[in-house]
This record gives C-alpha cells, sequence and structure tokens, in this order.
C-alpha cells in the first residue's frame, strides 16, 4: 500500500511539473508601457467627453468640449483644456448670464410689432429738443407700440400720437421721480397684454427689426431680462428689511439709458414689489433709481439674472467704437457727451454733424433709405 501511495505522488509531481514547464515556455504579452498606457487613458477621457459635448459645442458655438477630441499627453494639459472648455461656456462671475449676440439664436416664436410694449420715458422741458426727433425717425414707423410717458401736457405731442401717458409723477430728475415714472409704465404694460415690456429713454433710436429678432429667440412665458449693465460689476446696496434692521445685497442692473427688456412671463412674476404703486416701496428698500430697482426685484429677489447684451447702448460708453457696418444689428442706440466730448455714432451719412449732431437722422436714412425726407443719393 505504501508503494502505490508513493507512485501516485511521484506523478502527481510530475505533472505539475510539466504545468510549469508549459507556462514559462510559453510567449509572455507585450508590456504595456506606463507612459503609453497613460496616453490611450487620456485618448479614451478625451474621446468621450469629445463626443458626449459635440453636439452642444456646435449649437453654442463655444470651442472647447469637444475640442478636447485632439490628442493630449497628460493628465494635467487634460483637465486645463476642460477648465477652460467650462470657463468658455459658463457664465461670467457675480450672476449676470453670457452675452446674448455671442451667436445667433434660432427663433423661439413668431414675434409681430404689435407684441411689443415700447416705453419712452421723458419729461416735458424735452418734448421739442428729443422727441420731435425719434417721431422723426424711428417712432415714425412704430407708433402703434411706442408709447410716451411724460409728466407735462403737451398739445403738438398728443397731435403726434394717441399714446401719450400723464404719469402724474414729479419733473425732477430725482430717484423718487424716475421710480414713479417706472412704476406708470409697468402698470400699463400689464394691462396691454402685450409680450414684451422694453424701456428706453428719450435719447435712444429703437432699431424695431433688429429688437423683434432678438425678442424672438426667447418665449415670452419665460423668465427673461436681457439689456447692458453700465458697470463691470454687480451693484452693492444697503436693503431696508424693517426700520432699525438693514443688510447688504448685491445684484446686475441693465442701465436705463441703453433700454431694456422683460418678458411678459417674468413681468407677471415681479406684480408683489412692482404693481399698483408697490414699485415705489420697493425703491425706498435700497434708495436707487429705478432701472436699479428693476434689477434688485428681478435678481436679488426673484432669482433671475441678466441676460447682457451688447446690442444696446447708451451715452454712457463710447458710441465712436460702434461699426457703422453693424449699425443694423444694433438695438438701441444713443448720443449725449462722454468724457467731456460730443457722443455719437460714427456715421457719415447724407446729413453734417452741425445738420444732424445725434446721427439719428442719418442711422434712419441708413436703415431706411425709402423715407421721403432722406436724400436718394445718400451714401454711407
Amino acid at each position: 500500500m505504501l508503494q502505490r501511495c508513493g507512485r501516485r505522488l511521484l506523478l502527481a509531481l510530475a505533472g505539475a511539473l510539466l504545468a510549469c514547464l508549459l507556462v514559462l515556455t510559453a510567449d509572455p504579452p507585450p508590456a504595456q508601457l506606463p507612459a503609453e498606457r497613460g496616453r490611450r487613458t487620456l485618448r479614451s477621457l478625451a474621446g468621450s467627453a469629445g463626443a458626449a459635448q459635440a453636439p452642444e459645442s456646435r449649437a453654442t458655438g463655444v470651442a472647447a468640449p469637444g475640442a478636447l477630441t485632439r490628442e493630449v499627453h497628460s493628465l494635467s494639459e487634460y483637465f486645463s483644456l476642460l477648465t477652460r472648455a467650462r470657463r468658455d461656456a459658463d457664465p461670467p462671475p457675480g450672476g449676470a448670464s453670457s452675452p446674448a449676440n455671442r451667436l445667433p439664436r434660432p427663433p423661439a416664436e413668431f414675434l409681430s410689432p404689435h407684441d411689443v410694449f415700447i416705453a419712452v420715458k421723458t419729461t416735458r422741458k424735452f418734448h421739442r429738443a428729443r422727441l420731435d426727433l425719434l417721431f422723426e425717425t424711428w417712432i415714425s414707423r412704430h407708433k402703434e407700440m411706442t408709447f410716451i410717458f411724460t409728466d407735462g401736457e403737451d398739445e403738438v405731442l398728443a397731435r403726434l400720437t394717441g399714446n401719450v401717458v400723464l404719469t402724474n409723477c414729479s419733473a425732477a430728475h430725482s430717484r423718487q421721480a424716475l421710480s414713479c415714472k417706472m412704476a406708470v409704465e409697468y402698470d400699463h404694460f400689464i394691462e396691454s397684454g402685450k409680450k414684451w415690456f422694453c424701456h428706453v429713454d428719450d435719447d435712444n433710436y429703437v432699431n424695431l427689426r433688429a429688437l423683434l429678432r432678438l425678442l424672438a429667440s426667447y418665449p415670452h412665458t419665460q423668465d427673461v431680462y436681457i439689456g447692458k449693465p453700465s458697470l463691470d460689476r454687480p451693484i452693492q446696496a444697503t436693503e431696508r428689511i424693517s426700520e432699525h434692521k438693514v443688510r447688504p445685497v448685491h445684484f446686475w442692473f441693465a442701465t436705463g439709458g441703453a433700454g431694456f427688456c422683460i418678458s411678459r412671463g417674468l413681468a407677471l412674476k415681479m406684480g408683489p414689489w412692482a404693481s399698483g404703486g408697490h414699485f415705489m416701496s420697493t425703491a425706498e428698500r435700497i434708495r436707487l433709481p429705478d432701472d436699479c430697482t428693476i434689477g434688485y426685484i428681478i435678481e436679488a429677489l426673484l432669482g433671475v439674472p441678466l441676460i447682457r447684451s451688447s446690442l444696446f447702448h447708451s451715452h454712457l460708453e463710447n458710441l465712436q467704437q460702434v461699426p457703422a457696418t453693424e449699425l443694423h444689428e444694433q438695438v438701441t442706440l444713443s448720443y449725449g457727451m462722454f468724457e467731456n466730448k460730443r457722443n455719437s455714432v460714427p456715421i457719415k451719412g447724407p446729413f453734417s454733424v452741425e445738420a444732424d449732431p445725434s446721427r439719428f437722422r442719418s442711422i434712419h436714412c441708413h436703415l431706411y433709405p425709402d423715407t421721403p425726407w432722406c436724400p436718394r443719393t445718400a451714401i454711407f
């Protein structure tokens, strides 16, 4: 029996030895170098990121996660590209969203001039000096959608349009008087039933074609607040919570001097702080003018970010930098003084600077050459 057990043990050892020899003599798989493994992993990451992001990049024009499909050679390089991509795609810090005119947006809905409520804020002493020019130019084509909010009666103005609203507000250029007029504008818009509320000043030229293109790219039922800030950072204010309690608050706002627009969906949400005289009391909570109060309600109270657009222009910026070749794309233009110099769009046009210091007549003939009083041989 011992002999039989010893024989079985020898056979088992011989089998195990033969199996080891077969494993050792077989061809080993090629070893993958650490660097090559790293490159393959990064190419895999880049490829998957590019595949996932490419459609969005094409739609938005943001050139980055899609650009990650090229080979990267280190993990730090990959994350550097990814960070740069997100920085290009994300809104800038501070709450304001990305510019609205980076690339043309597809229309979201059909929009006609009758869907837009344009409120022009003015005062009695500027009726002849400013409003006559607006009625001669852009308002002449869009009277039905343009409403004049003023503090004084004017028979001449009443003959030009039936859309004159006497606000019963002070003619002073104080924050209380400005907020009083904005409150009246808001209430009249809500009563109108129109889809969009746009506010401009009496030194603004409104390019309706560009305005309709811009607004049509957003659904009027959604929360849309679009315009241009006059500051490069959110405004810092003090909010009065009670008679003896205040707190700091910061928010972006679109300057009224360049004009801004608000969708009906958002305007309705503003009601508790803006309708029926509430706008005045809301303005007193932060003690700032009307356009700041609009931003306070929308950004600070409702949490809706401002959509910044460089297509709106006020006299607070250097209008000499607006290219004459791109006038048809601009939504609003202005004129005035900037750094103690005459500030207007640098368009040559058919009229001299002395005859047309605002350049609104020249701009209007450039956009609407069929206007009867525009020279037929005008060269721009």
